[in-house]
């Protein structure tokens, strides 16, 4: 099955992971982090700053791609997408 994301194809049978997540600021230097969706909204509360969100794939060749979004509107429509490939 080939998944489309943004103007990338990719063949399911290279994908390894696929997962939503927050990048947030680690608070050293300009350094970022990626953490889970459910830290962000339940835990991060003013506490981090969010800088975005992302659609991040790690494929079997070991490359690790990175979708990033502004808003979390943005990434929910991008993963939208991304559930009616798959259904």
């Amino acid at each position: 099955m080939i998944l489309k994301i943004e103007d990338r194809e990719f063949d399911t049978k290279n994908i390894k992971q696929l997962y939503p997540a927050g990048i947030v600021k680690t608070g050293y230097k300009d350094e970022t982090t990626e953490v889970s969706l459910e830290w962000v909204e339940v835990e991060a509360k003013d506490k981090v700053e969010v800088i975005g969100y992302a659609i991040f794939l790690h494929l079997k060749s070991n490359e690790k791609i990175s979708f990033i979004y502004k808003t979390k509107e943005l990434l929910d429509k991008a993963i939208a997408k991304l559930s009616k490939q798959l259904q």
